[in-house]
């Protein structure tokens, strides 16, 4: 099986998808309002570039929060999960499953705070077959267009961010009925930005890492990938204790 991957790759027959916002100072981070404390962003520091520093080398250091950027939340992210597994501990298995892309960016273009339901699930079920064992809910909903600049990407206004999630139901759903082990998306994180309001609070983080599932976020390019057929790889840092760690997430797809 590995030696006909292989060919396929060599020979362009499967396609590799690169689903990670590139990392930067100016990549957008998640805004809390006070008391929270905030992640810091991203951060590239300079040690030596061919110089008297290090005449033959060039190497930086880094600064960034563990969830910056295209992300991975492992289950102890979340009060929820916080007796689960952190990130250095996910099992290989569950940052590589097949994916489902359920596209709703027209209706979050009519309406940012647009929320994922359980119908939706099921008539994406009933068009493509049902949900794979194993594998990850990829959502789409064209915010990746916004992902280079911070204040598009979070929608604020006076009343908080508006950017799109999932129901309170259909987290609950997917996580306790659904036979998959994450979800992912294109947003600063996995809940809507009105989740804050919802009853569990950010049903999302609540229930899924709750059940020791995971989450990615901020991906970019789903509009690339079909609704089916495709195989979800996100490989976090293995940071001992981490709550996540920024990933690079990709998919492989028939070309």
């Amino acid at each position: 099986v590995l030696v006909v991957l292989a060919r396929s790759l060599a020979e362009g027959r499967i396609r590799i998808v690169d689903l990670t916002q590139p990392l930067s100072e100016s990549t957008p981070i998640i805004q809390l309002p006070e008391p929270f404390v905030n992640t810091p962003g991203f951060n590239l520091h300079e040690l030596s570039r061919y110089d008297d520093r290090g005449p033959a080398w060039y190497w930086n250091s880094f600064e960034s929060g563990e969830h910056t950027g295209t992300h991975f939340d492992a289950p102890i992210h979340w009060v929820t999960g916080r007796n689960l597994h952190d990130v250095s501990q996910v099992p290989l298995e569950g940052a590589i499953g097949p994916a489902v892309v359920i596209d709703k960016s027209a209706e979050v273009a009519a309406d940012p705070d647009y929320l994922l339901t359980i119908d939706d699930i099921r008539a994406f079920e009933s068009e493509h077959g049902q949900l794979p064992g194993g594998g990850w809910l990829l959502y789409r909903t064209g915010w990746d267009a916004r992902a280079q600049d911070q204040a598009e990407f979070l929608n604020a206004n006076e009343t908080g961010p508006h950017t799109p999630g999932i129901e309170t139901g259909c987290a609950r759903w997917l996580a306790e009925e659904s036979p998959l082990v994450g979800f992912g998306v294109e947003t600063v994180g996995t809940d809507a930005g009105v989740a804050h309001s919802f009853d569990p609070a950010f049903p999302c983080h609540h229930f899924l890492l709750g059940a020791n599932k995971y989450g990615v976020t901020q991906l970019a390019n789903l509009a690339q990938l079909p609704p089916t057929g495709a195989l979800f790889v996100a490989a976090p840092l293995k940071i001992e204790g981490g709550s996540g760690s920024p990933c690079r997430a990709l998919a492989l797809v028939p070309a």
